[in-house]
């Protein structure tokens, strides 16, 4: 799999670097970082422009997290409504809707890079909670901006170890997003816990 996405980023160059990123933020199940990864490569070689790439990529980052806010923006609110005929989904909904507009922009940051595999559901669910376009543009341009240098910057310094690099990343990866979802679990049970039986 890995070796396709080189071979077709040799083959069709930014484009595929672009669509890549572009497609997996729509939720799309692309190795995006492998892609990331080997641009970086190219641009070492010299095939790329190191600029271009990160260029291309960011944009394409950016723009594809805003297709999903903004279909967030048009079902969610429909969708939103159906769900909250049922009075205590709607007790949920008002509650998620409050905490993404009070603390929505930190976790669209993180969700771009830190919890990528996060990040596509992220964008709609702000878009559907009216996060307000503004926060979350800057936020999102600024993760967008650190998982690009991270993993084009990688591609590019230890491109001559580029398969060892991406199973490496592959697996760090992972791990990254299950100590995530794992300290966000602990987080929430411990609000809860304190809700419950606060302190005297």
């Amino acid at each position: 799999m890995t070796e396709t996405l080189f071979a077709l980023v040799s083959s069709y160059g930014l484009w595929v670097v672009a669509a890549s990123a572009f497609l997996s933020c729509l939720a799309l199940p692309i190795p995006t970082s492998a892609v990331m990864l080997g641009a970086g490569a190219f641009a070492a070689s010299g095939d790329f422009v190191l600029w271009h790439v990160l260029a291309i990529a960011w944009g394409a980052a950016v723009l594809g997290d805003q297709t999903g806010f903004q279909i967030g923006r048009w079902g969610g609110p429909l969708l939103l409504e159906r769900l909250s005929r049922s009075s205590s989904r709607a007790r949920l909904i008002a509650r998620a809707r409050a905490t993404v507009r009070q603390h929505g922009s930190i976790g669209v940051f993180l969700s771009t890079w830190l919890f990528a595999p996060l990040g596509p559901w992220v964008n709609l669910i702000a878009g559907a909670a009216r996060l307000p376009r503004g926060r979350f543009t800057f936020w999102d341009a600024l993760g967008e901006a650190i998982w690009v240098v991270i993993y084009v910057g990688l591609g590019y310094a230890f491109a001559a170890r580029l398969d060892a690099l991406t199973e490496i990343v592959a697996e760090w990866s992972g791990l990254v997003f299950a100590l995530g979802l794992g300290l966000g679990t602990a987080a929430v049970l411990v609000q809860r816990i304190r809700r419950r039986y606060p302190t005297q």
